[in-house]
């Protein structure tokens, strides 16, 4: 193999940090990107290299060896081809990063358990969760970036590691009506810098509301929902030629027809 190589998951937000690091780099096709299938098992060649782990994305170097976990794999693609470089260099603004990478976690979560939530009534709990999400993020912006957009200078690291997270989100305005008021403008303003910028444009809206549709009924990683035979992240056929979801995830579950799978 002369090439580092990531099995992944298109649509997935982790996969994604990758692509955007890449591209940033201008070393995008010097990685080569095999596809996995969530809606099937995973592959006996990729378990025996992850000794049986099934979580995405997997890279395997260009001498064989396996590297998991999406923040590891950035940092070691960030050191295999170091320019130009893409996390700070200077200690403090390095520091101010990392901080603020450290709250990507629970952010992610809170909003992967909102749009997977089935209790009708428990959707303004999960509503003032998110918002308590994004002002913490805004505090933090407001702090040590308040001019911005973007966290320093230009798009960065801080802005890899949450741009996939801000595109997945948009299920959460289809299907939740979720929007962020006007008193978060900062974290606003980033999002939109992020969601914008060229080197973060592998997945669109359209794509991520239709895939994730499973998800808004509390079905992830390719599950099947009781009485559906195709998953929403099936391959085929491919998400353009589908229509959009129904956006009433709590009174309707569409069918495999609905959803032109």
């Amino acid at each position: 193999m002369s090439e580092p190589t990531v099995y992944h998951i298109p649509v997935c937000p982790f996969c994604q940090r990758l692509e955007i690091l890449l591209s940033l780099k201008g070393q995008r096709n010097q990685v080569r990107f095999r596809v996995i299938d969530v809606t099937q098992a995973r592959p006996e060649f990729l378990l025996e290299k992850t000794r049986g782990s099934t979580a995405l994305p997997i890279l395997e170097t260009a001498d064989g060896r396996i590297l998991k976990e999406s923040l590891v794999i950035l940092q070691y693609l960030e050191d295999l081809y170091p320019e130009p470089v893409v996390a700070q260099r200077d200690p403090y603004r390095r520091a101010v990063e990392s901080l603020l990478v450290r709250m990507e976690a629970e952010f992610c979560n809170h909003g992967y358990a909102f749009v997977m939530n089935q209790d009708a009534g428990r959707r303004d709990a999960h509503r003032a969760g998110m918002l308590r999400q994004y002002a913490r993020l805004d505090e933090f912006l407001m702090e040590h970036a308040p001019s911005g957009p973007f966290l320093f200078e230009a798009f960065g690291w801080a802005e890899t590691v949450f741009t996939p997270l801000f595109m997945r989100f948009w299920f959460l305005e289809y299907y939740e009506d979720f929007q962020l008021p006007a008193e978060l403008a900062r974290v606003r303003a980033w999002r939109d810098a992020c969601l914008s910028h060229p080197a973060a444009q592998q997945v669109s809206r359209e794509q991520i509301v239709k895939l994730y549709y499973d998800y808004a009924k509390g079905a992830g990683n390719g599950a099947l929902l009781p009485g559906r035979r195709q998953s929403s992240f099936s391959f085929k056929p491919d998400w353009p030629e589908r229509p959009w979801p129904p956006r009433d995830k709590y009174g309707h579950s569409a069918t495999d027809e609905e959803l032109g799978l």
